[in-house]
């Protein structure tokens, strides 16, 4: 009852749009039925008035098999600017295919392919993973897309691909269809977007590895990223980057033949750059406890988070076999956490001894595509050494960096870390 109210809430919302961009994936093309199911969708719904842009990836498994045959019978290594040349026909055949299904239907569609002048997306020329140009992409969408739907015609678009300045064809990499509806829908101003997706949205855990996971109602980009960046196959975190922030985000499910089903809804829109900040505002201390099969021992390690819960805030932590580290605030009731811990340190033979560092900052490095950045804590690494500034202790987690240096030094820290982000 609970997931039906829900959805009821969002069908009531879904019915007050009245300006949508719809992707549909590969899956949801993958053969004749499923693809004149959404071809009916969007007719249906132009037929009571909402104006629609769509957005198709390639039918079923066709880029993989474009990949495949243009690799295994080429005689000579193919460069990266033909392949994405070759890989662009899996989504150009898409979109004619689907526009003229829409017209056979008593819809006025159009498609777009990007040999033409009216082609909206543009980018680097960074072939397999090109970076759109927001602000050429931006302009030619309400040029020449925004217009048509307007009038009511239906513009059909390829997503994934794009093009440079100099007319080269390009693809976006992972989640490149996702890119291309976030940038359409930003363009048209759309009142929702809408992924149509082989799942019913985005669940609590990945239904192939975990029995019943539940359906999520909605979810905020950030949290949705830390689960991209850790490998679910939601949306690719390079995708989310693009999510417009005032326009939701429904991932639904492509059994249905109605865009107003529920589904999931994507909140709010991330930070583009890389940045640091000093995250905590009082120093923290770092705890050591060294033993054998710590990690073995789940009571101990219950112990030791209960007087750290107890006493202060934890941090961040880190643990192998044999160690376990507690980053802390370090407050007034710092030492005595210290005396508790080292009682329990005593106490069992697993433990051995503990150490504690103290005064120190917390740094948090953040930002989407951190995963992307290769060498980044190499080269923040290395930029501190060559100022004698050390790192007490460095933890990764989704699109977080957190580094632990002396107090004293935070600002000048700080100020390299920046630097290190902003010369990357």
């Amino acid at each position: 009852m609970f997931w039906a109210c829900i959805g009821c809430k969002v069908m009531e919302n879904v019915k007050n749009y009245k300006k949508i961009v719809v992707k549909f994936g590969g899956s949801s093309l993958a053969e004749p039925e499923k693809l004149l199911k959404a071809v009916l969708s969007v007719v249906s719904e132009a037929k009571r008035g909402i104006k629609i842009a769509v957005v198709v990836s390639a039918m079923g498994k066709t880029t993989d098999t474009l990949l495949t045959t243009a690799k295994n019978t080429s005689n000579c290594k193919v460069s990266k600017q033909e392949l994405d040349d070759i890989l662009s026909m899996g989504e150009r055949t898409s979109v004619r295919i689907f526009a003229a299904t829409l017209r056979n239907w008593g819809v006025n569609a159009c498609y777009f392919d990007p040999v033409e002048d009216k082609w909206p997306i543009i980018t680097d020329g960074v072939f397999q993973n090109a970076n759109p140009n927001l602000e050429e992409c931006n302009k030619n969408v309400r040029s020449q897309v925004l217009p048509l739907v307007e009038e009511g015609i239906i513009p059909v678009i390829a997503g994934f691909v794009g093009k440079t300045k100099d007319g080269k064809i390009t693809t976006l990499g992972r989640g490149g269809s996702d890119t291309t509806a976030f940038i359409i829908g930003e363009g048209i101003d759309a009142d929702q977007i809408v992924l149509v997706t082989d799942a019913e949205g985005i669940m609590t855990s990945d239904p192939k590895i975990i029995q019943s996971p539940k359906l999520l109602s909605e979810i905020n980009v950030n949290t949705l990223v830390g689960l991209a960046d850790s490998g679910a196959k939601f949306i690719h975190s390079k995708a989310l980057r693009y999510k417009p922030k005032n326009i939701d985000v429904k991932v639904m499910s492509n059994k249905h033949d109605d865009l107003t089903m529920p589904g999931t809804l994507i909140k709010d829109a991330l930070s583009w750059e890389l940045d640091a900040e000093v995250a905590s505002s009082v120093s923290v201390a770092e705890i050591t406890v060294i033993g054998e099969s710590i990690s073995n021992n789940t009571r101990i390690i219950m112990e030791m988070f209960e007087k750290v819960r107890q006493y202060t805030t934890l941090l961040g932590m880190s643990m192998n076999t044999n160690s376990i580290i507690f980053y802390v605030t370090q407050g007034n009731n710092a030492v005595e956490l210290f005396n508790q811990i080292h009682k329990i340190t005593v106490d069992n033979k697993e433990t051995i001894a503990m150490a504690v560092k103290k005064d120190l900052a917390f740094i948090q490095i953040s930002g989407v595509g951190l995963e992307e950045t290769h060498g980044i804590i190499g080269k923040i690494s290395e930029d501190l050494r060559h100022v004698g500034i050390n790192i007490s202790g460095i933890l990764t987690i989704t699109s977080s960096i957190l580094l632990f240096v002396d107090w004293n030094e935070k600002e000048k820290a700080l100020n390299l870390i920046k630097n290190s982000l902003k010369t990357k």
